[in-house]
């Protein structure tokens, strides 16, 4: 099963890449590891979880100003997600959009993309239409 969601596309290009979906959102601090790109903030779901690769799909950012520099850190040591889907971007979630530099897209209107998108569902990001193509993983 595939289904297309609209948003408003945040930074140009195109990725696909399975999806890792953060409800919660991740920490910056503490939340990514700089060195291996895992998700190592405490009791998160996704606990473990590498971003590398990913299209991550978070509502927004989560902790302080620092959250993109996590990324940016994590992206510096080679571990990168492919693409962002935000639910709705914040200051913090802007800047590490553009800091990394890879395709996002933001600000859902009708639907929240945490709750129809699944980990492990394939993901295809149009940051220049702003389209979020989803395959199902079953």
């Amino acid at each position: 099963m595939t289904f297309t969601l609209k948003a408003r596309g945040a930074i140009r290009g195109v990725a696909e890449g399975e999806a890792l979906v953060c409800p919660e959102s991740i920490q910056g601090w503490a939340g990514v590891s700089d060195t291996t790109g895992e998700i190592i903030e405490r009791g998160h779901a996704e606990e473990g979880q590498n971003i590398n690769g990913r299209i991550l799909v978070l509502p927004c950012s989560k902790g302080s100003n620092g959250w993109s520099c996590h990324f940016h850190s994590a992206m510096r040591a080679g571990f990168i997600p492919a693409g962002w889907v935000f639910t709705k971007m914040d200051s913090r979630a802007g800047v590490a959009a553009v800091v990394l530099g890879v395709p996002a897209v933001a600000d859902f209107e009708d639907v929240d993309p945490c709750e129809v998108i699944k980990s492990g569902d394939w993901v295809r990001v149009d940051g220049n239409t702003g389209t979020v193509e989803v395959t199902r993983k079953d």
